[in-house]
């Protein structure tokens, strides 16, 4: 599929990819722009056993090597980046390498893990590199019960790629995030960009309870848009937003919620609209207080040894 084309839209009920729908072997989701019917953004989340190894080879896209538990070597082009990772998602930010396109690597683990591979298709070829845990910014956004924090690992502003932009979001347990509801679907310089987006969820369970879940919703703008989908997201779940208005992602009381988002497009720019209907709600933020939960933990203030 060229880069200029632009691929049919998936259905409504194609949006939400429940966990383990989009499984490969070592890969409890794996989502590529032929499988998503889009052109740029990809997600694979690989399980490795303790000291098993994994080649990835990046073709014609980049990619970020994204601990979500667990640590990993990764070795790529003569260096061997080694990621120190972390607990889980909802215990500290990670560190994470980033690999070219047209290149292969190696990923080892000798204590096992789960590692996000987040791709873009590309044009320019860039070095790979280490990003370090103490170097990524961690923003609280909202107020009250729209508080939310963001781990801009990989936002437009804060780490070189050529297309690809992420960031990781955690809810604290009733909140609501992705909010107010906005879209970026359009190529409009300087007020809108265009991008694919990928969700993909976690719920913190406390002891003693059963499995949580959220909501998320994504509604049509356009005549060529998807139907409304208003997902149950449970841990593990995937949620494309290929166009069209999205949000609010709701936490449910009790549960912190985790998502990862993955986006790419035409221009490496994040430029959003908000629903006109909800944008008020960004003047309320200044005369209520931040969630005081958040945030759930800061970047480091230097990084391991390595």
């Amino acid at each position: 599929m060229g880069h200029g084309t632009h691929p049919t839209t998936p259905a409504s009920n194609d949006l939400h990819r429940p966990h383990g729908s989009t499984a490969r072997p070592g890969h409890p989701c794996w989502i590529d722009p032929d499988t998503a019917g889009w052109t740029y953004s990809s997600l694979r989340v690989l399980h490795l056993a303790p000291d098993r190894h994994h080649r990835l080879d990046t073709a014609d896209s980049e990619w970020i090597v994204l601990p979500l538990s667990g640590a990993v070597r990764v070795h790529c082009e003569g260096l061997d980046l080694d990621l120190h990772g972390r607990p889980d998602v909802f215990t500290a930010v990670s560190d994470f390498a980033y690999l070219p396109r047209d290149t292969t690597a190696h990923l080892h683990s000798p204590a096992g893990g789960r590692f996000a591979l987040v791709g873009a298709r590309c044009e320019r070829r860039l070095p790979p590199r280490y990003g370090p845990a103490h170097s990524v910014p961690v923003e609280l956004r909202g107020a009250g019960h729209t508080s939310r924090q963001v781990n801009n690992f990989a936002a437009a502003h804060t780490f070189e790629t050529d297309r690809l932009i992420a960031v990781e979001v955690l809810t604290p347990g009733g909140n609501w995030s992705s909010y107010p509801p906005h879209k970026h679907d359009q190529h409009r310089p300087g007020a809108e960009s265009q991008l694919e987006e990928i969700y993909y969820f976690e719920l913190r369970d406390p002891p003693g309870s059963g499995p949580g879940t959220g909501y998320h919703r994504v509604t049509p703008s356009g005549p060529h848009s998807h139907s409304d989908v208003l997902a149950e997201v449970r841990t593990g779940d995937i949620v494309l937003v290929p166009d069209g208005w999205h949000g609010p992602s709701a936490a449910p009381p009790g549960h912190d919620m985790y998502y990862l988002n993955v986006m790419a497009g035409p221009e490496r720019a994040w430029l959003i609209r908000d629903h006109p209907d909800h944008t008020w709600i960004r003047d309320t933020w200044h005369t209520e207080p931040t969630d005081p939960r958040l945030p759930l933990y800061t970047a480091p203030t230097e990084g391991p040894p390595r």
